[in-house]
């Protein structure tokens, strides 16, 4: 029986849901209004799942985005892919979040032979979260968090042309100034977008223990202190 996957991505302020058979994408919805995720995932699913009830059947796992990302959207995503899993007992996996955004970019164009393509997701001040990949979609170096100045990624804009996308370029188009640096726009990790890799996980049985996972923070979350407030006149 093909196996059919329910993909959930929450990473940044886009929520998505996606169902796929054997690779092929059979519903697919997405917001990007802001952090709504707690009250949009469980209507996504709902509408996700509705697509099998007339063949009678449920997902084979759940796909989430691991991170690195926004902290609260990864945990909603996380904790509801894991009760999710528990409830239909079935597997979890799990797919790296810059991984799920670079397929974003893949697709678009031809690309020169040599180029490198960059995901970004935006962290705090002049931080982002970052990884490199080459055109058939190899990690050439790993994910990182990585304060952006104007000689980063130097070495690789002096050979090949380099893509930089994501939430996080925005801010980084002032600060690397090259010939061989290009901006995409509009790119977002997309629950659609984890389906070949989810797959590929499957297939090979790469599966994450539902039991203990935990989203892959990289940083650690740093809450924000209120400002004290004082009475009028004190």
């Amino acid at each position: 029986m093909n196996p059919i996957l329910l993909h959930i991505e929450t990473s940044t302020n886009v929520c998505s849901v996606a169902l796929s058979e054997s690779g092929e994408c059979l519903f697919s919805i997405s917001n990007s209004e802001g952090m709504n995720h707690a009250a949009l995932l469980s209507l996504f699913i709902e509408k996700a799942t509705s697509v099998l009830r007339g063949r009678g059947r449920t997902p084979d796992a759940v796909a989430v985005s691991e991170g690195p990302g926004s902290y609260t959207g990864l945990r909603i995503g996380v904790s509801t892919a894991k009760g999710l899993c528990y409830g239909w007992d079935i597997p979890l996996i799990a797919v790296n979040t810059l991984q799920i955004l670079n397929a974003s970019a893949l697709g678009d164009t031809n690309y020169s032979e040599n180029s490198l393509f960059c995901p970004m997701i935006d962290a705090r001040r002049m931080e982002v979260y970052d990884a490199v990949f080459d055109v058939r979609g190899n990690m050439i170096k790993e994910t990182a968090a990585d304060i952006i100045a104007s000689d980063s990624f130097r070495d690789m804009l002096e050979k090949q042309p380099v893509y930089f996308f994501g939430n996080g370029s925005d801010k980084c188009k002032s600060v690397i100034v090259h010939n061989n640096a290009c901006f995409l726009e509009n790119k977002h990790p997309l629950a659609e977008n984890m389906i070949l890799s989810a797959l590929d996980k499957f297939n090979r049985r790469e599966f994450a223990d539902t039991a203990y996972f935990e989203p892959f923070y990289l940083k650690e979350f740093r809450a924000t202190t209120p400002k004290p407030q004082f009475p009028v006149g004190g």
